[in-house]
């Protein structure tokens, strides 16, 4: 593509600045060939959906609503998407998608719905950032509002009208509240006749002058036929006129049919086919291309008409009438995709979940205007007599590429040109705002001063603080600890730093220069650096310290799932500053802090949290527990590396209870590999070697998973002797507390016991309990102890499920 200063300003306002931005222009001026670009080259991490099936498979991305998994009927702006009667699960992965997304491109945007764009800004609030449009996401919105239309249908538009003036997307609540930028694209790289682009310059702007209908209408043939090998496509304004069409002319050819079944793997829905299910073709049919051709040589483009001149099994071979050659047609390969985040490199990465093949042709004769956008046609006949949407006769005569290859069924008049005023009104409006390189250079200062803001901003901090406060003052009966006087001293602290936070971004906006950007600005530069070290010293002295000495302990299960709830979010918000003031020291970087901000993401999501008894609850081995997980903290912190590529937390939990001494046991640990287990693993077998000597513990070759790790007997028989305490009448707990050992432990010794009848199973474990479980157990598919705790009532311990596995096992 050519030098365009349009598309080149619209590339800058995407990648250097944050502003929402509405990419329009008219049919053929490369905004398609924009999207695909952008996917190659931009940083940004970016999601790409469209509003319909077909629209989606064609810009590479997915549909509006699996991705947000918003309801098909009418969103009202008043209504609660994420309870009621809305069933709505967003995977874990793509809730980290969205809190780490940049930029949301949306293709074809005119025809997504005024509420459609408010559930998305919902959404992206919900999982992002509450306070800020789209959730602080950067909007793409590219389109053209003269093309096709919403979808709506006569009772949907009565719920939603009370709330919008009319049902296009920038009718939208959000997209009022964004401040989107206006770019029209105006170089036509389709049509090249400067009389043709005019006459359709004023088509769609409903403003046909009657020289250029004159014009136009010498394209009107009355009877006109077409010879066979025209290559002519007729395009309609209804399905059933274009397949009626197809069928007659099909049928008049005498030879053999053949049909080609598509293959359809994995998920890929009905309503995204891109192609007849059942393609039926005939020697001397005309068709079109519905797909560019992916072989290096490039012979055919979507969109481009020919006749069947050899029909086979597994190929079709075309004639086009401009060629020099015949085209070989082999199926060609759609694919389905979602998003997922690439667990090494944390990039949002495409998943295939399905794919569509089939030969990339269909009979055309005749196809709907409709199916034609995004299409180019060298010869067209158009038929727009039952014309019935906004912008359809632009569409269709927009196609062709030249006056001369179009033919008219039917003069074109008013009646044809069906031009809604409220697209009229907001253009005019949009066309009077186009930026230019000083707006592009103001909002690129802006953007940067704004993520500076970010960096200082503790305003989130506010809310869990402020609830985990509240929740003491409620129900301080039942909980014990510091959390009172732990939280209003970190509450004093985030106040203070809010209103330096402030004046600094005053001064910013005061030093900030348009021509120089602040990352540009020594002098920025410098009192950034100032101000990161003082929000460092104050964040680690007056929160983190405070905050490593907070206790607290209640019986009551609510309270203490809804104080860490909010310790979680506290937590999360400190490892983020504490992130960002650790890779800043140097100066501020755009791009060093786009990078950060989407590491903070999934550090914080594999971040073990401080006090959780759900963490260590269980494994006989708390002490070693915290040390492994001391260790995972350090290498990750030295190696740049986040907490579960050293090892993950199910497998923290299975080194507890397996007690691995060797590399070849450490191999059988969920999790690990050979690469990984040499990187890692002599540090962590020196830890577990190191706590097993200290606590008389002994680890066979033969350990299973669920086996209680044996004492050794140096010291005597430590299980004979807590028999004989137990047989005095002494309970698991005194027996314990006398010899300084975990209860579990002591369960272990006792268990041992059980083959020989010395002890009984329910001396263990409740008769209830154990009936339960016995009846439980079979039931369910786990591979560790720790994967059954999850699954089962957690009224039942570990030691008991392992109680009753040993008994089964042994049966």
């Amino acid at each position: 593509m050519s030098k365009n200063k349009e598309l080149d300003l619209a590339y800058d306002f995407v990648n250097t600045t944050n502003k929402s931005i509405y990419l329009t222009g008219k049919a053929g001026t490369g905004k398609t060939t924009f999207l695909h670009k952008l996917k190659r080259e931009c940083i940004k991490r970016m999601v790409i959906v469209a509003p319909t099936g077909v629209a989606a498979i064609n810009a590479k991305g997915v549909t509006i609503h699996s991705f947000f998994q918003l309801p098909f009927g009418p969103i009202l702006p008043n209504e609660e998407i994420f309870s009621g009667g809305f069933n709505r699960k967003i995977s874990k992965t793509k809730i980290n998608i969205i809190k780490s997304l940049d930029l949301l491109i949306i293709d074809e945007i005119s025809m997504v719905r005024a509420d459609l764009l408010d559930g998305i800004d919902k959404t992206l609030r919900r999982f992002k950032n509450r306070d800020e449009v789209f959730g602080g996401v950067q909007l793409l919105m590219i389109g053209d509002l003269q093309q096709l239309s919403p979808v709506i249908k006569e009772n949907e538009w009565h719920l939603l009208k009370p709330f919008y003036k009319n049902p296009y997307f920038f009718s939208s609540i959000a997209f009022k509240e964004c401040s989107a930028i206006t770019i029209e694209l105006k170089h036509i790289y389709r049509q090249e006749n400067p009389k043709f682009i005019k006459i359709l310059n004023e088509i769609r702007n409903n403003s046909l002058t009657q020289s250029s209908a004159d014009e136009l209408n010498k394209r009107f043939i009355p009877n006109f036929t077409p010879n066979k090998e025209d290559g002519y496509i007729s395009l309609t304004t209804h399905n059933r006129k274009a397949d009626l069409t197809n069928v007659e002319e099909l049928n008049k050819l005498t030879g053999k049919s053949i049909t080609y079944q598509a293959i359809i793997e994995g998920k890929f829905p009905e309503y995204s086919f891109p192609n007849e299910n059942n393609l039926i073709l005939k020697v001397g049919a005309q068709v079109m291309f519905v797909k560019n051709d992916s072989s290096p040589e490039k012979r055919y483009y979507n969109g481009k008409i020919g006749k069947v001149i050899l029909l086979d099994d597994n190929e079709v071979i075309v004639h086009c009438a401009d060629d020099d050659f015949n085209i070989t047609v082999t199926p060609e390969i759609w694919e389905n995709i979602n998003y997922t985040v690439n667990p090494e490199t944390k990039a949002i990465t495409e998943n295939k979940v399905g794919s569509y093949t089939q030969i990339p042709l269909r009979l055309a004769w005749s196809i709907t205007i409709h199916k034609s956008q995004g299409l180019t046609f060298e010869k067209a006949i158009i038929d727009a007599q039952g014309a019935f949407a906004h912008g359809q006769t632009y569409v269709a005569l927009s196609r062709c590429k030249s006056l001369e290859g179009l033919v008219l069924k039917n003069k074109i008049d008013s009646t044809q040109i069906i031009s809604d005023s409220n697209v009229s009104t907001f253009n005019k409006l949009a066309e009077q705002n186009q930026p230019d390189e000083n707006i592009l250079n103001q909002s690129k200062s802006q953007y940067q001063l704004d993520l500076i803001s970010e960096i200082f901003n503790f305003y989130q901090f506010l809310y869990p603080i402020q609830r985990i406060i509240d929740i003491y003052y409620k129900n301080r009966g039942s909980l014990e600890g510091n959390l009172e006087q732990t939280f209003i001293l970190i509450k004093e602290c985030i106040t203070n730093l809010l209103k330096v936070a402030n004046g600094f971004k005053a001064q910013l906006n005061e030093l900030s220069e348009v021509t120089i950007t602040p990352e540009s600005s020594e002098i920025i530069q410098d009192r950034f650096i100032k101000a990161l070290e003082y929000f460092s010293n104050e964040t680690e002295s007056k929160i983190a310290v405070v905050y490593k000495s907070s206790t607290f302990t209640t019986d009551n299960k609510a309270i203490q799932k809804d104080i860490n709830k909010h310790l979680n979010d506290f937590e999360e918000l400190l490892a983020t500053k504490q992130l960002y003031f650790s890779n800043l020291i140097n100066g501020f970087k755009v791009n060093t802090f786009q990078e950060l901000r989407t590491k903070a993401v999934f550090l914080i999501k594999d971040k073990p949290k401080k006090t959780r008894k759900t963490i260590i609850d269980g494994t006989a081995n708390v002490e070693l527990f915290e040390l492994l997980r001391e260790l995972r903290n350090n290498i990750a912190n030295d190696k740049d590396l986040i907490h579960y590529q050293i090892f993950t937390q199910k497998a923290l939990y299975e080194m507890c209870e397996t007690l691995p001494t060797s590399k070849k046991e450490l191999l059988q640990i969920n999790g690990f590999g050979k690469v990984r287990v040499e990187k890692y693993g002599n540090d962590i077998l020196k830890v577990i070697r190191q706590y097993c000597e200290e606590n008389d513990i002994e680890s066979s070759n033969n350990v299973e998973i669920f086996e209680v790790a044996k004492p050794k007997t140096k010291r005597g028989d430590t299980k004979k002797t807590s028999l004989d305490l137990f047989k005095s009448g002494k309970s698991i707990e005194q027996i314990a507390f006398e010899r300084d050992l975990n209860v579990n432990t002591i369960i272990g010794h006792l268990a041992s016991f059980i083959p020989s009848g010395e002890i009984k199973i329910t001396d263990l474990i409740s008769e209830k309990h154990y009936k339960e479980l016995k009846e439980l157990i079979p039931k369910h598919t786990f591979e560790n102890l720790s994967d059954l705790k999850h699954q089962i009532d957690d009224k039942y311990t570990y030691g008991e499920l392992r109680l009753v596995l040993d008994e089964l096992s042994r049966q």
